[in-house]
């Protein structure tokens, strides 16, 4: 089983046909990799405190119609986390968020995650907004401890971070316990501060995960691995009507690819294999930006064969 851990929130997404109008849309970076990956099939629980107001209740309940395990989410009377989304030219969405006093910002530590985990993803704002995000840390530490594959995206969100430097250590400590690491182009750059991605990725490598998966927007995605591959897929032609949930249906892919092929080691992947799982990914996150808002696609959606 894959465990999700972070926040569920609600995306307020232009609407109408000059998008005067927003229209909300229930999402959250971890909420979609949970979504993602029990939608392609693979058993999937997501980590969380929700709220218990109408949003709340929304989001829960679309996490049971799509198969998601619940009996991690926590709930309190505490409002939902709100985005705001402004898409630019070529459809990338920009966020401002609502954060203070909400929900999952209160999540507390569960203890160690049921028997049948066998992969745990973190990221996006879980792992900046304490005290929740020590909640996180804490529960990454001991999973990767007890063998858990670990996957971590941050995802970042630049305007919520008040001290970058700050953060960019807090980083550096979870990578010992992280298998997976999962950025975009952007984020990496960010991330190393000088701008630098080849050498950021191979100094992340060196200090733990086993594989560096690199999301390139329309340039495709790439992965690297501590044992030396290094392969790029391209992206799958589509229109795209906006990027939300493009690299969170990437990260909940990759994982239910390594969950259903029994990978524990992700390094011992063959370049063939690599590419075979990108694929993967790359044909899923095509179908989530083929529509509005995050809406990862079920197996069902996907070609045969990838």
């Amino acid at each position: 089983m894959i465990v999700s851990g972070g926040e569920a929130l609600v995306d307020l997404v232009p609407a109408g046909p000059d998008g005067a109008m927003l229209a909300p849309r229930l999402g959250g970076g971890p909420y979609n990799v949970a979504l993602t990956a029990a939608r392609l099939g693979v058993p999937s629980a997501f980590l969380s405190r929700v709220s218990t107001d109408g949003f709340g209740e929304a989001l829960v309940r679309r996490l049971e119609e799509s198969g998601v395990d619940t009996s991690l989410v926590q709930r309190g009377p505490e409002p939902t986390t709100l985005a705001v989304v402004t898409l630019d030219d070529d459809s990338s969405a920009r966020y401002s968020f609502y954060t203070e006093g909400t929900a999952d910002r209160l999540v507390a530590d569960p203890g160690p995650l049921p028997a049948a985990t066998t992969a745990l993803s973190v990221g996006t704002l879980g792992m900046v907004l304490d005290p929740g995000a020590r909640s996180y840390e804490a529960v990454l530490r001991r999973e990767h401890r007890r063998g858990v594959l670990t996957a971590l995206d941050p995802n970042i969100r630049a305007e919520m971070i008040a001290d970058p430097d700050a953060y960019r250590a807090r980083f550096a400590s979870w990578l010992p316990s992280v298998s997976v690491l999962k950025v975009s182009e952007e984020d990496a750059a960010w991330l190393a501060a000088d701008g630098d991605v080849e050498r950021a990725v191979r100094s992340w490598l060196d200090a733990g995960p086993a594989a560096v998966v690199l999301t390139r927007g329309a340039r495709g995605v790439s992965l690297v691995t501590s044992s030396g591959v290094d392969v790029t897929v391209p992206t799958v032609p589509v229109d795209v009507v906006d990027t939300i949930g493009a690299g969170d249906t990437v990260q909940g892919a990759v994982l239910a690819w390594l969950t259903r092929h029994r990978v524990a080691d992700v390094a011992a992947l063959s370049a063939a294999e690599c590419r075979a799982m990108l694929g993967f990914a790359a044909h899923a996150a095509a179908v989530t930006v083929s529509r509005s808002g995050a809406e990862p696609p079920t197996a069902d959606e996907l070609p045969q064969g990838v």
